[in-house]
């Protein structure tokens, strides 16, 4: 069916069903990544696991790499249908290991096996996108996934630290894996039957991709350790920066490492500002928890400030992203981004009043709804039907190397310095820097007028 004979409206009867069920399933993936942030700080304290904190975040970003490479190469040589079935399968395994978990290790071993289903889920659903939609509304369509953030973002922390504090966290988990299967049965359903298939076969050589995501992956995890290792972190740090270089480069589009103008800008920009986000994100709840005594149930509001700014912002961007321009987003979002790192670190090191610290928060969800689906947009215009796959677990890729590289980073840097006031500044002053690198690539993304019709008008 031709994108010109179908309605444009992504809410309109022919695309409701696969609309509802794509927002569903960001919809939970929302849920477990901000409760499982609300959380982790009595999961940590529960189980004496504060050195493995960071890795318990880090370890599911990396070995999503793997999920995204094994994924983005399933769709290029057919359906999506069975790539997203197992991703969901194994992110519902993940949750249930780490929701018996009776030491951090096994925690951490549950979020690596939930990472390879995150992975495989996100670039699947985005495949689904390019294959379902016409190009000129996937600016509402991503809009839409941001917008799915909202209800999680209200509820999620806060209801998130309420079963952990008057059940257990356990539930946090367990809860989310049962929500997720009976969701995802309504998914299968209403997209089976409909052309997801790839019109021609792209030349993956898959073997030799998911061995490079599985040294990254490894990589990635061992930079993480390298503060459990004493005398020898050093030159763990160096192997395993250097390993992250060289398994990256064949997952990416070429030139992406340099910001070359286009696709490969793109893509390195996502990077850098999921790591800037996402490494940074971790340790909001954390130090609202220790250093100002908020309990669970509260220690989210931060995280609900951000998201919901988020949500708008992509709503701003979908409906006058192409008005506004490449250019004009990257500005006013790295603005936003790299302000909100400086103001926390600032009410951190002065220990002000914390309704400054989750507003000054909020404006880090602001410029990332304004570039993070902005560059999905620009990911799947730049593609073909042969290389989408590639592309978006590209992208995703990106965002999980970006996040991994940063969490660990800064993972090393808070136990580093031994916890406390000192270390929450200097996590969100490094933060503050990488938001701030973004601009390299951000001012190399190409015109709108250069791509197939990036974002839907009014």
């Amino acid at each position: 069916m031709s994108s010109s004979s179908r309605s444009t409206g992504i809410w309109s009867g022919e695309y409701l069903w696969v609309t509802l069920g794509a927002v569903a399933m960001i919809f939970l993936a929302a849920t477990q990544a901000l409760a499982v942030t609300t959380v982790m700080p009595l999961v940590s304290a529960d189980l004496d696991g504060e050195a493995l904190y960071a890795v318990a975040f880090s370890a599911t970003v990396a070995t999503s790499v793997i999920g995204m490479v094994a994924a983005g190469a399933w769709c290029d040589r057919g359906g999506v249908l069975a790539p997203l079935s197992t991703s969901v399968m194994l992110f519902v395994l993940g949750l249930v290991v780490a929701g018996a978990a009776a030491s951090m290790e096994w925690v951490v071993i549950g979020r690596l096996i939930q990472g390879l289903g995150t992975g495989g889920q996100t670039v699947s659903l985005y495949v689904v996108v390019a294959r379902v939609y016409p190009a000129m509304v996937h600016g509402r369509v991503f809009a839409a996934f941001s917008a799915a953030w909202v209800i999680p973002s209200l509820v999620g922390p806060l209801l998130a630290g309420a079963v952990a504090e008057f059940f257990h966290w356990r539930w946090v988990f367990l809860g989310v894996a049962a929500l997720t299967l009976s969701a995802f049965a309504v998914v299968v359903a209403r997209l089976r039957g409909l052309p997801l298939d790839a019109p021609e076969r792209g030349a993956t050589d898959v073997g030799r991709r998911l061995a490079w995501a599985t040294a990254l992956a490894v990589s990635a995890v061992a930079l993480s350790l390298a503060g459990e290792v004493g005398p020898a972190r050093i030159p763990i740090i160096v192997v395993a920066v250097i390993g992250i270089a060289v398994t990256v480069r064949p997952l990416l589009p070429s030139g992406a490492l340099c910001a070359r103008r286009g696709l490969p800008s793109v893509i390195l920009m996502r990077g850098v500002i999921a790591g800037a986000l996402f490494g940074a994100e971790i340790y909001v709840p954390y130090l609202l928890i220790d250093e100002y005594g908020f309990s669970a149930t509260w220690a989210g509001l931060g995280l609900t400030a951000a998201a919901l700014a988020w949500a708008a912002a992509a709503e701003v961007q979908g409906r006058v992203g192409d008005r506004l321009g490449n250019r004009r987003i990257t500005l006013i979002g790295v603005a936003f981004l790299a302000s909100s790192m400086a103001i926390v670190g600032l009410v951190a090191v002065t220990h002000a009043h914390p309704g400054i610290l989750i507003a000054g928060w909020g404006l880090s969800g602001a410029g990332m709804g304004l570039m993070y689906p902005r560059l999905t947009v620009l990911t799947l215009a730049y593609s073909t039907t042969q290389n989408q796959g590639f592309n978006s677990a590209a992208l995703s890729i990106a965002d999980a190397v970006g996040a991994a590289t940063t969490i660990a980073a800064m993972g090393l840097v808070y136990t580093g310095l031994g916890g406390g006031i000192l270390a929450f500044t200097w996590v969100f002053a490094l933060g503050t820097i990488v938001a701030l690198a973004a601009l390299v690539p951000g001012l190399r993304l190409g015109h709108g007028a250069e791509v197939r019709a990036a974002t839907v008008a009014t």
